[in-house]
C-alpha cells in the first residue's frame, strides 16, 4: 500500500506541475495579447471545485477542482472544452479572443504547448549539470545478451554483445538499442572476442521485440545466487551464496534468464492445474548447483507461486557505469539534444499504437504512476516529469479538436485562406473532438483494468 501510495504521490504531483506550467503558457500570452482570462484553475470542476479566489482588481478566478484529468485556462471569447456558447452569442469585444488578429490566437493556442517542450529541455540540462550523465556502455557488458528463437534465426548468439549498427555504436542497452535494431540492416557483435556483423531485414516489428517473451534479446544474468531466503526451498535444498543453478528438471541451464524462462513455463501448467494433487506435481522439481567444481543435485517443492526462494545481482550490478559530468552551460545543448531524442523516438513509435497489439499496449492513469519508482527518488522524479512533458507538448498538438492542435490547424486554415471557420462549425468540432477525447481516455483505462485483472 506504501508503494502504491509514494507513486500516487509522484504522479499527482507531477502532473499539477505540467498542468500548471502548460496552462500558464496559454495564460502568459493571452495577457500579452490583452485578451481576459475568466478562469485558471487546476484540474477539472465539474458541477463544484475544492477552492477558488478572485484577487482584488483582477479579471481571472483562480481555482482547483476535484477531478484530476488536467486543467484549463477559459479565455473570453473562445470556443474552448466550456462549451460556454451564450458569450459567443454577445457582441464582440477588443478583449476577447476572438477580436484578436489570427497571428496573435496561434501564439496564445502553442503557448502551452511550448511551455511544456521548453520546460522538458530545461529539466533534463538541469538533470546532466546535478547528475551527470550515468550509464553502461553495452560494449562493456562482457556476460552479452540471451536471445529468443527469432533473434536467433537472424543470426544472433547467446552471449554476443551488441555494439552498434550501421548507423552507428550503441550508448547502452535501452528502447533506443531496440529501436536502432528494429530498422537496421545491420548487427555490428563481438562473439568470443571477435568482432563481426549480422545482417538484418531492416524492418522487424518494434512492438513485436519488446513484447514477445522471453524478449528479442535481454541482458545476459548468471544464474549465480547472490542470497538465498531462509526456510525457502533453496535453503532447504543446502544452496549458498556464489552457487550457479547448472540443471532444472533435467534441462541445462545456461543462465538466470533460461531459468526464468522455465519457470515462467511451468506457471502456464499451473493455470491449468484442477486439483492440489496437481498443482503439487508442477511444484515438485529437480535443481542441479555447482559450487567450487562440485555438483550437488537436490529435489526441492517450490513455493506455491513457484519460487524457489533466491535473489541473484541484477545485471547492472555486473558491470562499471561510467559517468558523463556536464558544466553549467555545457548541460544546456546537451539537454536539448537528449529532450529531441527522446521525442524523435516518441514520435516514431505512435505508428504502432494504430495496430492490434499496440492498442493494447496503450495504458492509463495507472500505467502512467507506475512507471515513477517505488520510493521517493529526485532523479527519477525529474527525468519522468520532463519525460512526460514531452509527451503532453506532442499529444496536445495532435490536429484533434479539443486539443491545441485542433485550434492551431484551423487557424492555420484561417491564415491561409483569409476566412474563418463559422462559429457553428467549431462548437461541433470542439464536441467531436471531446468525444474522441474521452473514448480515447475511456480505453487506455479500460486497458489498465484488464491487465491489473489479468485480463490482457
Amino acid at each position: 500500500m506504501e508503494i502504491i501510495l509514494i507513486k500516487a504521490l509522484q504522479f499527482m504531483l507531477a502532473i499539477s506541475i505540467l498542468v500548471l506550467l502548460h496552462e500558464g503558457g496559454h495564460f502568459f500570452f493571452a495577457r500579452l495579447f490583452g485578451i481576459r482570462v475568466e478562469k485558471f484553475y487546476l484540474f477539472f470542476d465539474p458541477w463544484f471545485h475544492l477552492f477558488e479566489f478572485k484577487p482584488k482588481n483582477s479579471e481571472t478566478t483562480y481555482g482547483m477542482g476535484w477531478l484530476p484529468l488536467g486543467g484549463y485556462c477559459k479565455i473570453a471569447g473562445m470556443i474552448d472544452e466550456s462549451f460556454d456558447t451564450d458569450q459567443m452569442k454577445q457582441p464582440m469585444q477588443p478583449w476577447e479572443f476572438r477580436a484578436k488578429p489570427a497571428w496573435q490566437r496561434l501564439l496564445v493556442m502553442v503557448g502551452g504547448v511550448l511551455v511544456n517542450f521548453l520546460l522538458a529541455l530545461f529539466i533534463y540540462s538541469m538533470l546532466l549539470f546535478t547528475w551527470g550523465d550515468t550509464y553502461i556502455p553495452t560494449k562493456d557488458m562482457t556476460h552479452g545478451m540471451k536471445f529468443n528463437s527469432e533473434a536467433k534465426e537472424l543470426g544472433f548468439r547467446d552471449g554476443d554483445i551488441v555494439v552498434g549498427t550501421e548507423n552507428g555504436e550503441f550508448k547502452e542497452y535501452g528502447m533506443d538499442m531496440f529501436r536502432d535494431l528494429s530498422e537496421a540492416t545491420r548487427a555490428d557483435i563481438i562473439r568470443n572476442g571477435k568482432a563481426m556483423s549480422i545482417s538484418l531485414p531492416g524492418e522487424i516489428n518494434l512492438l513485436g521485440m519488446l513484447k514477445t517473451e522471453p524478449k528479442f534479446m535481454a541482458p545476459l544474468t548468471p544464474a549465480v545466487t547472490d542470497s538465498v531466503i531462509p526456510g525457502s526451498a533453496a535453503a532447504k535444498a543446502g544452496m549458498r551464496k556464489g552457487d550457479r543453478i547448472v540443471a532444472f528438471n533435467g534441462k541445462p541451464i545456461d543462465s538466470y534468464n533460461e531459468f526464468t524462462d522455465r519457470i515462467g513455463r511451468l506457471m502456464d501448467v499451473m493455470v491449468t492445474a484442477k486439483t492440489p494433487a496437481d498443482s503439487m506435481k508442477v511444484r515438485r522439481a529437480t535443481i542441479v548447483t555447482e559450487r567450487a567444481g562440485r555438483l550437488d543435485t537436490a529435489d526441492v517443492v517450490l513455493s506455491a507461486d513457484l519460487k524457489l526462494g533466491f535473489t541473484i545481482k541484477h545485471w547492472a550490478e555486473l558491470y562499471k557505469p561510467v559517468t558523463k559530468k556536464y558544466g553549467f552551460f555545457e548541460s544546456f545543448p546537451a539537454g536539448v539534444k537528449y529532450g529531441c531524442g527522446i521525442l524523435k523516438g516518441y514520435v516514431d513509435d505512435m505508428k504502432y499504437v494504430f495496430s492490434a497489439e499496440g492498442a493494447k499496449s496503450v495504458g492509463g492513469f495507472g500505467t502512467i504512476a507506475n512507471l515513477f519508482p517505488a520510493t521517493w527518488n529526485w532523479y527519477a522524479f525529474w527525468e519522468m516529469t520532463a519525460f512526460l512533458s514531452i509527451i503532453l507538448a506532442f499529444m496536445n498538438i495532435l490536429p484533434i479538436p479539443a486539443l491545441d492542435g485542433g485550434h492551431v490547424l484551423f487557424l492555420l486554415y484561417e491564415m491561409i485562406t483569409r476566412r474563418k471557420p463559422s462559429e457553428n462549425f467549431m462548437i461541433k468540432a470542439e464536441y467531436l473532438g471531446f468525444g474522441i477525447l474521452i473514448l480515447l481516455m475511456v480505453m487506455a483505462n479500460l486497458n489498465d483494468i484488464l491487465r491489473w485483472l489479468h485480463l490482457m
